[in-house]
């Protein structure tokens, strides 16, 4: 069975049609770049575009950076234009894809589906804590495979900061850290992530999962378990077509 599945990004909005027996790919991705101001309408179009390359004329999952309710409402946009608050995703998005069926949900919620489904996350027990690391830092968390969802711990207060703008990938970006210097602030808010939630394992996600030997091993001090995610940059759109498929 396949699905399509759409990670919005700060960054790139990428999809492709889903093979949900294999949690894979079933095509090489299509990616666009997010438009700037990411407003509803131009992202809108951007997936419009992503979807429309492939010709696809079923189910829909699309992922958002921010917190998504009832499977639509957009309750916050940190990363994208703050005129998506309130919109609502579903309407917008099937209005865009021509009456498609469309479903919505938080994007680090929808890579963590697919990491607790076919990833790092199988068959593990107990506390588990996705982290997606890129223009911002996305949180997925699981009490025995179960979804606490929209939990948004890139937010959380860290010395002063909010910790996306000090530990995600675009911070190392855009000040320039060596992999040491940004493996110890990402260890710092894994410590703190920790203190408030005691995960057995820590699931690094992300683009930056894929050179996750420069800087995993350089994170010392934290007790629970920390392994790079396993779908790397296209859980994503693995798990929003999860989660279309059980909605369509």
């Amino acid at each position: 069975m396949q699905i399509f599945g759409v990670d919005i990004g700060g960054s790139g909005i990428k999809g492709a049609p889903v093979d949900l027996e294999r949690g894979e790919l079933a095509q090489e991705r299509h990616k666009v770049l997010t438009p700037h101001p990411a407003t509803p309408d131009g992202v809108a179009d951007a997936v419009k575009e992503v979807v429309g390359h492939f010709g696809w004329t079923g189910p829909v999952g699309i992922t958002f950076p921010g917190v998504v309710t009832g499977g639509s409402m957009i309750r916050t946009a940190a990363n994208v234009d703050k005129s998506w608050i309130d919109t609502d995703a579903r309407t917008l998005f099937g209005s865009r894809l021509n009456g498609l069926p469309v479903t919505v949900l938080n994007d680090a919620d929808a890579a963590g589906v697919a990491e607790m489904k076919f990833g790092a996350g199988r068959d593990r027990k107990g506390t588990v804590i996705v982290l997606t690391l890129g223009t911002g830092i996305g949180s997925a968390l699981f009490v025995d495979g179960a979804l606490v969802p929209n939990t948004e711990l890139g937010h959380l207060e860290l010395g002063g900061h909010e910790a996306e703008k000090r530990a995600s990938t675009k911070a190392k970006e855009d000040h320039d850290l060596t992999w040491e210097h940004w493996a110890r602030r990402v260890r710092k808010y894994l410590a703190h992530v920790e203190m408030l939630f005691s995960p057995e394992l820590f699931v690094i996600g992300g683009g930056v999962s894929r050179k996750s030997e420069k800087f995993l091993p350089l994170i010392e001090g934290v007790t629970a378990e920390i392994v790079p995610a396993q779908l790397q940059n296209n859980a994503g759109i693995v798990g929003a077509a999860m989660r279309a498929a059980t909605t369509a």
